[in-house]
């Protein structure tokens, strides 16, 4: 048996495809010149992810005033098998600031964590990067054809 995997490279629209599918990731944040990261859950939503954190976090902390640079990544990864995939957006995160909109997006983010998650922040994935991990000689799964 070949146990040997190979990395097979996304188009943007499958890898944020998958993106939206996952539930959970970690967003990579500067945290006092320092790279940081925490777990986060998030939503993608009109092709921005969205994710609730509380106002006086070092994320919110990070991305307040006019935002910031940040990566987000998300993977589903079976270790038995060893194949799944990773998906890795940069992008600025800025808070949201308007009500109507933050009420929206509270109402499809949920927090996992038993905190006050009373600030929204959504990520514009400028940068997408993701990867299938296969077995040797896997074709990677057909999907619809770019124009």
């Amino acid at each position: 048996m070949d146990d040997r995997r190979l990395l097979r490279e996304l188009p943007r629209d499958e890898a944020l495809r998958l993106l939206a599918e996952a539930r959970m990731g970690r967003v990579v944040f500067t945290q006092r010149a320092l790279p940081a990261i925490r777990p986060v859950n998030h939503a993608f939503v009109d092709g921005h992810l969205i994710i609730r954190t509380n106002l006086g976090s070092a994320l919110a902390s990070a991305v307040g005033g006019p935002g910031s640079v940040v990566a987000y990544e998300a993977d589903a990864i079976d270790a038995d098998t060893r194949t799944g995939w990773s998906v890795v957006v940069t992008g600025m995160a800025r808070l949201v600031p308007d009500p109507v909109e933050k009420s929206r997006y509270e109402g499809l983010v949920e927090p996992w964590i038993d905190n006050s998650a009373d600030c929204v922040l959504r990520i514009h994935p400028d940068i997408v990067n993701g990867y299938r991990l296969v077995a040797a000689g896997e074709t990677m799964p057909a999907g619809p054809v770019a124009a």
